[in-house]
């Protein structure tokens, strides 16, 4: 009898505190400094309104008022940070190479035609600029805006160039960076940590487990952006995209005001 009141009252209160903790969790946790809130993101630059990762797409997104630029990063050959999603270059440009096998002088333009890959049977045309540009053009072109870098491959240069350029363009407070991949976001949170990281999709799994078992208020988070696939959304877009013969892509953002986390549904 004793045991079965003492087990009662110890997770009667262990619920009681994270139910409480979970709505205030500034009472364990100092609140997450906010670097910036976006709205509209756009991914790739608008990758259905015009070639993907181009300096084209991006004046085009910000032109529309666009709070955020999401892109992709790569290194070539002589170590430049290249904006390119596909670590292979058919796709983007017809040529079947790796790109960090080719030198950035030695790149080759963009396709006319590019198939959006989140959306099938819809092709993007692109206009004069057909150019892959680096990561430092963007900086240097858009110094104000908010920047989600997706660092595409685990490798240290890539990550200590990218981390030196967001330094050197004074962009730590309005850049974002990470991956799916648990390791990367570990080396990019090492290597500088006074970047903003993304959640990883282990740590997103990490997370739900955290929530659904109450344990969530008592886990501190190095993390500050939450980025997750919402099918809801997707299948919302694709019938926008081909209503509108594929309009920008937009990523929506939600405030978790209890959290203090910016949440991105993508």
């Amino acid at each position: 009898m004793c045991a079965a009141v003492y087990l009662l009252s110890t997770v009667t209160g262990y619920m009681i505190t994270s139910a409480l903790l979970l709505k205030c969790p500034t009472l364990l946790h100092r609140r997450k400094r906010e670097p910036f809130l976006s709205r509209h993101i756009s991914h790739r630059g608008g990758a259905g309104e015009n070639l993907e990762n181009t300096m084209a797409a991006f004046k085009h997104a910000v032109d529309l008022g666009t709070d955020m630029l999401e892109l992709d990063c790569h290194m070539t050959k002589d170590e430049q940070v290249v904006v390119l999603h596909d670590a292979n270059l058919e796709r983007s440009t017809g040529v079947c190479a790796h790109l960090s096998d080719v030198a950035y002088a030695d790149l080759p333009p963009y396709l006319c035609k590019l198939g959006v890959t989140f959306q099938r049977e819809c092709v993007c045309e692109g206009g004069e600029d057909k150019r892959i540009p680096l990561l430092r053009d963007v900086f240097e072109a858009f110094p104000k805006t908010p920047v989600n870098i997706d660092i595409k491959v685990n490798n240290d240069t890539l990550i200590k160039k990218v981390s030196e350029l967001v330094v050197k363009y004074d962009r730590e407070h309005l850049t974002v960076w990470g991956n799916s991949s648990n390791q990367i976001v570990q080396k990019c949170y090492k290597e500088n940590p006074r970047i903003p990281v993304l959640f990883s999709m282990r740590r997103v799994l990490m997370l739900v487990g955290l929530f659904y078992t109450g344990l969530l208020p008592f886990v501190p988070l190095r993390e500050q952006f939450l980025e997750i696939p919402m099918p809801s959304i997707v299948t919302k877009t694709c019938k926008h995209l081909n209503r509108s013969s594929c309009g920008v892509f937009v990523l929506h953002m939600c405030y978790h005001e209890q959290q203090g986390l910016p949440l991105w549904l993508e």
